[in-house]
This record gives structure tokens, sequence and C-alpha cells, in this order.
């Protein structure tokens, strides 16, 4: 399982950035007029795998953003997880943002449930319901059940989860990857006091989703 300390450049992209910079290297030396959008390719590539340290904010019983984007959904609904009527946030990621996933809260794992899908875009409601999808069940310290789902996105194909029943996370604490475009919905109880709202931009760690009561 990956936690911090690790590397500034995740892990999950080091074959990508290799093969880019390779070639970009091969054509700055042998073809010259075609190195410029190759050096474009692996500066994306370097951008896109980029896994910067977070700071965790001092709130007590704060839910964590798991994921850098955008908010595009704060509904009351039906956690289909747990059979449950919840709040759902969730948090879109475009191909610009930092696509590691952290956990939001510290707590046990209960279960994780795999579900292969559709890769419509994830900016859409069903992309929750028919995607490529993978579930994570987290019962915090005080009792509190949260679920955190990595959803693939139109052009993601990769969801990496690195987490297991039984497993302890820490609030931050790194536990998946999703490549190249996707979304993570978070079920929260209905107590939960939410403070972000649609269209709110969000990080990774240092932003509180909600606050559990």
């Amino acid at each position: 399982m990956n936690s911090y300390p690790h590397p500034i450049i995740a892990r999950e992209g080091w074959p990508f950035l290799a093969i880019s910079a390779v070639l970009a290297l091969a054509a700055t030396v042998w073809f010259a007029a075609w190195s410029i959008p190759l050096w474009i390719i692996a500066f994306f590539v370097l951008q896109f795998f980029r896994d910067p340290p977070r700071e965790i904010p001092p709130v007590a019983g704060a839910v964590l953003s798991p994921a850098d984007g955008r908010i595009v959904a704060v509904e009351r609904i039906n956690d289909p997880y747990l059979q449950r009527e919840a709040i759902k946030v969730s948090v879109f990621m475009n191909v610009f943002n930092v696509h590691s996933n952290r956990s939001p809260a510290d707590g046990t794992v209960q279960q994780v449930w795999y579900f292969p899908g559709k890769f419509v875009n994830a900016d859409m409601d069903k992309a929750s319901t028919e995607n490529e999808r993978n579930a994570v069940w987290l019962k915090t310290d005080n009792g509190t059940d949260i679920t955190v789902v990595q959803v693939a996105g139109l052009i993601a194909r990769r969801i990496l989860c690195y987490v297991k029943a039984g497993d302890v996370l820490t609030r931050g604490q790194r536990y998946g990857f999703i490549r190249f475009g996707s979304r993570v919905d978070v079920y929260l109880p209905l107590n939960a006091s939410v403070k972000v709202s649609l269209g709110d931009k969000v990080a990774a760690t240092s932003t509180v989703l909600a606050v559990l009561a």
C-alpha cells in the first residue's frame, strides 16, 4: 500500500514518462523537426502524473476531498453500496488534475467492491452507476460509515486501488490512482455538514468536503 512520503511523480507514471522522454530525445537527435510535439507530450505526461504532498487541515471530524477537481454533484441519494440514504459529493477530475486518490478520513476499510462497466463522460450523473468503478467502504474511528468510489471516465481505462478489507487508513493517505480523467464519489451520512458547493474547485487532502456530526 502506498502512503506518504512518496515520489513527487507517481510511480504509476514512470513507464509512460520514460517512454515519452526517450522518444522525444531520439527525435531531438535524429528528427529535430518532430521533437517539439514529442516534448509537449512528454511534458503532459509529467504534469499528469505529478503527485505533490498536501497539508491536512486541522479540523475535527473533517472529511477531506479524496481527489483534485471540480464539484459536480452535492445531493441526497441512495448509497447503492451500503443501501442507505446518504449525501453524495462528487469530484470530477479532468486530464490536468492530479489523479492520485487519498483517504478522506481516518478509519478502517470494511470492504472493497469492483464493478466493470462503461466509459461514458465522468462529468455525467449516470457515470456513478454505469461506468467502471471501485468502491471502498471506510468506517471512521468514531464508527461513521463513508463510501468512496473511484469512477472511470471517457478516456480513463485503469482504476488502481491498493487497499483491502482490514487495512487502516489515515486522512490524506494515498490509496489509489485513476489514469486520464475520471471522478470520485463520496457518500456521507445525512447529518454531515457539507462545506462545498457545485462548481467549487477542490484539492485532494487540503479541501474539507464536509464535517461529521
